[in-house]
């Protein structure tokens, strides 16, 4: 059933009747880039490349679900951050970067109702472990930029590393992780909520007990079962209650 959509103003809600309640969930999985941050970090570091429109028009088709390789998308766009400095990007998480409305109180929450959370990223370990440190996140997985040595120290090579689970965090390697933390907790998938706003995060909804989509792309939005289309991502709690 579907909730009467002038029930919540700003909110699209499909597929089951609220109020729900967070003690029924297990995990809460994020993305973050434009969801539980404000900024796609990829486009800001190639601000200092003074490649962003570049870069921005190739993240826009992604998260559109236009373009189908993700990895594909993702080197192309890494392999113009060449040159680009640790500093760049420090001054990218100093002066750009900030928690989107509502996430910090929406972790709370559900950390409060017992809920363990992961972050999911196609982003990069530079960001990822300090949203996680922040927010005092469970688990994360994401992408490690390269870092040159030598006589271009401290400079982006162009390329990521690759890493024990494999080379690139796209939208299946999300599903997997939230399938796998799921496992390793002991729970079905059914416990978990994913929230995203991009087409790869459509494969790690796809499997979660609720799906939410924060100020999403419309391809998103149309298959989440909660699509906050005005106000922050504490208005989950209007239908998910702590």
């Amino acid at each position: 059933m579907t909730a009467p959509r002038d029930s919540f103003p700003g909110l699209a809600l499909q597929g089951f009747t609220p109020p729900l309640h967070l003690h029924d969930f297990r995990l809460v999985a994020f993305d973050m880039d434009s969801t539980l941050i404000n900024i796609e970090c990829v486009d800001e570091i190639a601000d200092a490349a003074g490649r962003k429109e570049e870069v921005a028009a190739i993240t826009e088709a992604a998260m559109r679900g236009e373009i189908t390789d993700y990895k594909e998308s993702l080197r192309r766009r890494v392999a113009l951050l060449r040159g680009v400095t640790v500093a760049d990007m420090e001054l990218v998480y100093t002066t750009r970067l900030q928690l989107n409305p509502g996430a910090e109180q929406l972790v709370a929450a559900c950390k409060a109702a017992g809920l363990k959370t992961l972050l999911v990223s196609g982003g990069f370990t530079f960001f990822t472990d300090r949203i996680r440190d922040k927010l005092g996140i469970d688990f994360t997985r994401s992408n490690v930029l390269e870092i040159e040595s030598g006589p271009n120290c401290g400079q982006l090579t162009g390329r990521m590393v690759d890493q024990p689970w494999g080379d690139i965090c796209d939208g299946a390697e999300k599903r997997r992780m939230l399938l796998e933390t799921c496992a390793s907790l002991g729970i079905d998938p059914k416990q978990a909520i994913a929230v995203g706003d991009g087409a790869n995060d459509l494969p790690m909804m796809g499997v979660a007990g609720l799906s939410v989509a924060y100020h999403a792309k419309p391809k998103v939005r149309e298959q989440a079962m909660v699509a906050i289309d005005e106000g922050g991502l504490d208005r989950l709690l209007e239908v998910v209650r702590p």
